[in-house]
């Protein structure tokens, strides 16, 4: 038995030579600073839990149904089993194979009878020593893959958790337009009653009866298209948290009583590489690097090694006697010299996959980098544009009581009341808008950041 042990231990020592590249970081293609300020104090976005970040209950409860029961993010934690099990298949082949081997056999003779064998033991079957490091190699890129489709899985729950909140929050604003739009609707319904009594005792024209009808059927079809939009909304968020929502369902705020956190967002250099997406892009580079190796590894002699060791008799009874056991070692070389340009091709393919991968990888880096910029242009500009959109509708409220006084007093026509009315309704649209626009900019900056996943949610979905 030592015999057998002696030369397979000398291969292991001989074996780990690695024909790997040596993995190097792409240098990050973007600027070294965002172009727009953000804040100055606060927990960085990657740092910060969802449950801290959304500070509404009714919000939570749902991101954390959504993550018990989204069908994308349990294919994304079923890719992560999958890939391990693709690493632990590559893995094993570093190891040798061994099986227990029982065999008989009768072979006739010429005198007309016959030889009998008996045959029992361990066989090692063509184990490949990894002398050149491609085994090695084609391992260590099954654990990059199989570490990119755990980031991959980060980067779907943070889409997830954004998502969700998004949904919820466009829910709230079609809750503010239907109140308004149905507020609106109420006082053109008897403004249209008043003008239609005027216009029939003839103390008005049919021009104004007419645009009195026309504003009341505009707000009709307004609320009629809100009620469709919030179904749609409704849906959508049922589809996110994967499960019923239910029609009747309310988010009970307004997006003025909305409030989000400010994140601060750092340098590019340090926000960028935390990013879940990122890091996935850099584990297919670092898994298309470790695949030269294997390529290179191609070129030379594959060192193989059949073994076996056991007992051989021509009774059955005498198989495990004395005397009757014997071991075989075989090592196999094998030298590729013709094989019409395949190992070249091989190696070609895995080099230019390893620029792909280079160039995805910077991609990433430079749509995380948009990503976050864009969100800082929107917060840098947002606040400005709600709080003059507040003034807008101010000034339109102050038109409309005045020119409502004029009317009644005689003085201003209804067509300056008509226009004034329109006006503040389109204000006051454009306001719950604009506060919807600012809420969810905060949502992006905070997902841009590398914000919403805690190692915690990895239990879920059977992580």
């Amino acid at each position: 038995m030592q015999k057998l042990l002696l030369p397979l231990a000398a291969a292991l020592l001989a074996a780990g030579c690695s024909m790997m590249p040596k993995y190097e970081r792409p240098a990050a293609p973007v600027a070294g600073a965002f172009p727009y300020p953000s804040a100055q104090a606060g927990t960085p976005a990657a740092q910060l839990p969802w449950q801290q970040f959304f500070a509404d209950a009714r919000l939570r409860t749902l991101i954390d149904r959504a993550l018990a029961n989204n069908r994308d993010l349990r294919v994304a934690v079923l890719n992560i089993a999958q890939a391990r099990a693709q690493y632990d298949i590559r893995n094993a082949d570093r190891f040798p194979t061994i099986g227990a081997q029982v065999a008989g056999s009768r072979t006739p003779t010429s005198n007309g009878g016959s030889n009998t064998t008996y045959t029992a033991g361990l066989a090692l079957s063509a184990w490949e020593i990894d002398f050149f490091g491609r085994i090695a190699s084609l391992s260590e890129a099954a654990l990059a893959q199989y570490f990119g489709t755990e980031e991959g899985r980060k980067a779907a729950q943070v889409t997830l958790v954004s998502s969700v909140a998004n949904a919820w929050l466009n829910l709230a604003a079609d809750e503010e337009l239907l109140a308004l739009t149905q507020q609106t609707l109420a006082t053109r319904e008897e403004s249209l009653r008043l003008t239609r009594l005027r216009f029939e005792n003839g103390a008005s024209s049919e021009i104004d009866f007419r645009l009195a009808q026309s504003l009341y059927e505009s707000a009709r079809a307004t609320f009629a298209q809100l009620q469709r939009q919030r179904a749609a909304d409704i849906n959508l968020l049922a589809f996110l948290v994967g499960e019923p929502v239910g029609p009747d369902y309310t988010v009970g705020m307004t997006t003025a009583n909305l409030t989000l956190p400010d994140v601060p967002a750092g340098l590019p250099s340090e926000v960028l590489v935390r990013r879940p997406d990122v890091r996935q892009a850099e584990q297919q580079l670092v898994a298309a690097n470790a695949n030269i190796g294997a390529a290179r590894a191609a070129f030379f002699p594959r060192i193989s090694l059949t073994a076996g060791i056991g007992t051989a008799s021509g009774d059955l009874s005498g198989l495990f006697k004395g005397g009757s056991w014997g071991f075989t070692v075989a090592p196999t070389l094998l030298q590729p010299i013709f094989d019409a340009g395949r190992n070249r091709a091989g190696l070609a393919s895995a080099e230019v996959s390893r620029d792909i991968a280079v160039a995805q990888y910077e991609r990433a880096i430079q749509q995380a980098f948009r990503d976050v910029a864009d969100a800082l242009a929107g917060r840098a500009t947002l606040t400005d544009q709600v709080d003059a959109q507040a003034r807008v509708v101010e000034a339109e409220s102050v038109r409309y009581r005045l020119a409502r006084l004029r009317y009644e007093n005689g003085i201003a026509s209804y067509l300056d009341l008509l226009d004034a009315q329109r006006s503040l309704f389109a204000a006051e649209q454009a306001l719950v808008q604009v506060r919807l626009a600012r809420l969810q900019n905060q949502v992006q900056l905070y997902r841009s950041l590398g914000g919403g996943w805690t190692e915690g949610d990895l239990s879920r979905n059977g992580a």
